[in-house]
């Protein structure tokens, strides 16, 4: 028996994935979404760590695991082990996209229902924000020009919104509330 796709229960859900450079505030969104809002939460990084049974906390050497993994012509693996994460009746938060196959592989698994938010801010406020993990300004530029992090501004035209980072938390998080209502409604303002 054929059924048209106008008789199937519509799925309401969203997958949002949170790009940008290191320390913009990805890792903020997503998880305002999970706790704010009861997204799921998933991580490339951590996708990745599992996958290669590295730390994921030693963020330098999955920098490097990352671009073998982009390098190597796994990035479509990868995205099938991070989408086999994804609950099928959940929304879920997707921390950490780097590629245009991250997009096109969420956006393909997902469709209208796959939303990407570039987070942008300032180099210098993003090493501030850093600072802990590299205190001097060139570790923290030869980590953001690590060669897994070069293909982070391809997507920004093909996020649904571009979101400055550079306030208050509060402000990011009412940006990031204004967003998702749009998404809310099908993306229309």
């Amino acid at each position: 028996m054929h059924v048209h796709n106008s008789l199937k229960p519509q799925d309401k859900r969203l997958v949002v994935g949170v790009t940008g450079h290191i320390g913009a505030g990805k890792t903020s969104v997503a998880r305002y979404l999970s706790e704010a809002h009861r997204f799921s939460y998933v991580r490339y990084s951590q996708v990745l760590s599992e996958w290669k049974s590295e730390s994921p906390d030693s963020k330098k050497r999955l920098q490097s695991i990352g671009w073998d993994v982009m390098g190597g012509g796994m990035q479509a693996e990868l995205n099938e082990r991070l989408i086999a994460r994804i609950p099928s009746r959940a929304n879920c938060a997707v921390d950490g996209l780097r590629h245009p196959t991250d997009y096109d592989c969420l956006s393909r698994a997902f469709s209208s229902r796959f939303y990407l938010l570039y987070i942008d801010c300032a180099q210098e406020t993003r090493w501030e924000r850093l600072r802990p993990r590299y205190p001097l300004l060139e570790d923290f530029r030869q980590a953001d020009l690590h060669p897994v992090e070069q293909q982070i501004e391809a997507l920004r035209g093909k996020a649904f919104a571009l979101i400055n980072n550079s306030g208050s938390l509060e402000a990011l998080y009412s940006e990031v509330e204004e967003r998702l209502q749009q998404m809310h409604r099908g993306g229309q303002l």
